[in-house]
């Protein structure tokens, strides 16, 4: 008999929960021009308010994990995403900047076990040949959905005002978390035939479910030792702050830098976030393809994403060009390069002790999510002190180059790591 294929259900439940994730806290990029024309919003307040949903983001990491280890994942992820939607609308109600803090905070605080969960759901669902595809597709969602609903963001914003947007995305995740609930389940509670089951648990997952052991500010100590997940950690702030940059400031670099709007430039805009998907896609196909040609699961990850962190320091030379179309090319190929180097979580789903899945990837996701805080109030000081993106981009490209020294350095062989 041969194995079913639930896996590829649960798989189209987290890349639709990752979409609604990633166009929830990207919206606000879409909103801005009109929003701070509204209320009089200046450069610096702007990026305070970006930077604001990844404090709550960041600091929320640990004890998500630990709650996700402790309260599974059907139950914390369909918490989680009928919350961030819900606090996604409420941003449309907000008509001050304390306001839009708050609700920053709180979305940032409710999104926090979203990607920790997807982690523990590779772990738990896929084996280790197929988790680079598996990242692939669920991480594509951050992209494509941006692509292709940025435009019609666009003519929502230019017919109904900035607030609907906030109020559309979130009732659209409302909805889903009720499905997600209701369809989602644990290997051996899902259906799945014995023939499965051998698969993913012959494969490195964990079809039995994962163990977990009780929270302890010592077992954080040891992680963050272990040169693995400090490598990986680093690297995956190099690479998010390209990300952050993309899903907060680059809306208004091509309107306020380079005059490009969502309405005249129409499908132009999109590229970038579609070369994005391409690299993510292509970044998985290609690490599990390097896996089994070098047996070197070292060698299947590092590629792709040093590869990709290089691209994203490419994008620095968009500071150069004159033309539009030429720096939509240099900006998609930057984005698609961070598209590659998005198979750091692919890379933690190999390294996190399997007793603290949740709780490393949590640790993980604090660490990277720093980029978050950091790069929005990076921009917005350099933008109100120079008036331009000059010293933004620089800052991005650097980082890139950082992450590329950290990966090569730093994060030695890709084993699981083991505490005992």
């Amino acid at each position: 008999m041969k194995p079913t294929r639930k896996r590829l259900m649960i798989l189209a439940l987290i890349s639709t929960a990752t979409l609604i994730n990633y166009l929830d806290r990207s919206v606000m990029g879409v909103a801005k021009p009109d929003l701070v024309r509204e209320l009089h919003i200046d450069p610096v307040v702007m990026g305070l308010i970006f930077s604001a949903f990844s404090w709550t983001y960041a600091l929320a990491q640990i004890p998500g994990g630990y709650l996700l280890d402790r309260l599974g994942t059907r139950l914390t992820y369909g918490l989680s995403l009928a919350l961030w939607s819900a606090m996604t609308a409420l941003h449309g109600f907000m008509t001050g900047i304390a306001g839009l803090v708050s609700a920053r905070l709180a979305l940032g605080l409710a999104e926090s076990p979203c990607f920790p969960a997807n982690s523990r759901v590779l772990s738990t669902w896929f084996p280790q040949n197929e988790r680079a595809k598996a990242t692939g597709v669920y991480t594509v969602g951050e992209y494509i959905g941006l692509g292709l609903l940025i435009p019609v963001l666009g003519w929502m914003l230019a017919a109904y005002g900035w607030r609907s947007l906030f109020f559309a995305v979130g009732l659209l995740g409302i909805a889903f978390a009720a499905l997600f609930y209701h369809l989602y389940r644990e290997p051996m509670e899902s259906g799945a035939n014995q023939q499965e089951i051998d698969l993913i648990a012959a494969g490195g997952g964990f079809a039995e479910g994962t163990a977990s052991t009780a929270f302890s500010w010592a077992d954080v100590g040891r992680l963050v030792t272990k040169r693995q997940i400090a490598g990986a950690s680093i690297g995956q702030f190099c690479s998010n702050s390209t990300l952050v940059f993309f899903l907060t400031w680059f809306p208004s670099y091509l309107a306020d830098e380079r005059g490009m709007t969502f309405i005249k430039s129409g499908f132009l805009v999109s590229l970038p976030y579609l070369a994005a998907a391409a690299g993510v896609l292509l970044g998985g196909v290609f690490s599990d393809w390097l896996i089994r040609a070098t047996a070197s699961p070292t060698i299947g990850r590092k590629v792709p994403i040093i590869t990709g962190l290089l691209l994203c320091a490419s994008m620095v030379s968009a500071n150069y060009l004159q033309s539009n179309t030429a720096v939509i090319a240099v900006m998609s190929l930057a984005f698609f390069g961070q598209g590659l180097a998005g198979l750091g979580w692919t890379l933690l789903s190999d390294v996190a002790p399997r007793e603290m899945m949740g709780l490393t990837a949590g640790l993980f996701n604090f660490f990277t999510n720093l980029a978050g805080m950091l790069t929005p109030l990076v921009v917005g000081f350099a933008v109100k002190a120079t008036g331009s993106f000059y010293g933004a981009l620089a800052y991005i490209g650097a980082l890139g180059l950082l992450g590329t020294l950290t990966y090569l350095f730093v994060l030695g062989p890709v084993e699981r790591v083991r505490l005992d």
